[in-house]
């Protein structure tokens, strides 16, 4: 079996997610990790049994030669990682945020299309296992060939705080936008995964919590293409009743014209046909990693997709519909008014 060399730039809160799936893949082996502080390269390096840690992407990518490299770094290096391993002639695997701008993000994405590597957006919402089975479900028209609505509604509860977001990702306190930003596109590129392609929005946008500086409350409003209406109602203050408000993100409800299908914040999903009574809909996953496994789900669909040349569902050009998408949502809150977004 082919093993793909890979390396790794960050050793921030979330990449432990990213090291410990990266383990489980048979066909990758992590050569080297990446930071600006040799020494938690080095921790990182230790606790997963990977070989050589450096502070310098450039001495990494000369030394190690590698098939891909995992960027898992704040948004605002993502274009200079990415130019670097384009210029190695290294495949790319990159944390969203993708760039701090959707201007950032065009510039990655043509220096990939002009290239002879391929890169993907980790993008893991969509590689949540329920997520995965409702697709399933809408594909095979359980509640019908005409979808109505998707609501989605996430209460996250670790944002009311005056250290809000506490030790985990304090950061985020600094950050001029938030919710959509750093969660919400998450959702937008849910919606599109559901249910196709948007072409306008309407955001109420607001700020809760006034120990931070961007927002952490959002109402918005989606219109599909094919005629199908979304509303995300999310905000990171206000709490919910769920044991682990981090295993969904949210709970979501989708109407069609022949019923309705829900996900529930442990994971639940149920099927209710008009004029029947909710019915629990049995399928399995296992609670591990984060958020049902998609880091591992996520990383596994890169390795496959590359050793295989088949296309990324969530490749750098396609992705650049979610930023737009993203920014249509400030535009909309700022201007109090309907945006539409071009094709």
């Amino acid at each position: 079996m082919k093993k793909l060399k890979g390396v790794c730039i960050g050793a921030g809160y979330f990449s432990q997610f990213h090291y410990e799936a990266w383990k489980r893949i048979p066909e990758v082996e992590i050569m080297a990790v990446c930071d600006l502080s040799i020494e938690k390269a080095r921790k990182i390096c230790d606790a997963y049994g990977f070989s050589n840690a450096y502070n310098s992407l450039e001495e990494m990518l000369q030394k190690e030669a590698p098939d891909f490299l995992d960027i898992i770094t704040p948004p605002e290096t993502h274009l200079k990682f990415c130019k670097l391993a384009i210029e190695k002639n290294v495949n790319v695997i990159c944390q969203k945020p993708l760039t701090p701008s959707y201007e950032e993000s065009t510039l990655i994405a043509k220096a990939v299309a002009d290239s002879n590597i391929r890169a993907m957006v980790h993008e893991n919402f969509r590689f949540q296992p329920w997520h995965r089975e409702i697709k399933r479900l809408l594909d095979k028209e359980v509640i019908g060939d005409k979808l109505h609505t998707i609501n989605l509604r996430m209460r996250m509860g670790d944002g009311w705080q005056e250290d809000a977001y506490m030790n985990r990702q304090p950061y985020f306190r600094e950050m001029e936008q938030l919710l959509i930003y750093e969660t919400g596109i998450h959702f937008i590129d849910l919606f599109r995964y559901f249910s196709g392609e948007i072409h306008q929005v309407y955001a109420k946008l607001k700020t809760l919590n006034a120990n931070i500086k961007g927002e952490d409350f959002a109402w918005v409003h989606f219109d599909f293409v094919n005629g199908m209406l979304g509303f995300l109602d999310a905000n990171r203050y206000n709490e919910n009743t769920s044991d682990d408000p981090r295993l969904t993100f949210g709970n979501i409800l989708i109407e069609g014209n022949k019923g309705s299908l829900r996900l529930y914040d442990d994971g639940q999903i149920t099927l209710q046909l008009l004029g029947e009574k909710e019915q629990k809909h049995v399928y399995a996953f296992t609670n591990i990693n984060f958020a049902g496994d998609c880091v591992y789900f996520t990383q596994k669909h890169f390795v496959e997709q590359l050793l295989n040349n088949k296309p990324f569902e969530t490749g750098v050009s396609s992705y650049l519909k979610n930023l737009k998408i993203q920014n249509a949502i400030y535009e909309s809150n700022e201007r109090n008014e309907v945006v539409f977004i071009d094709s």
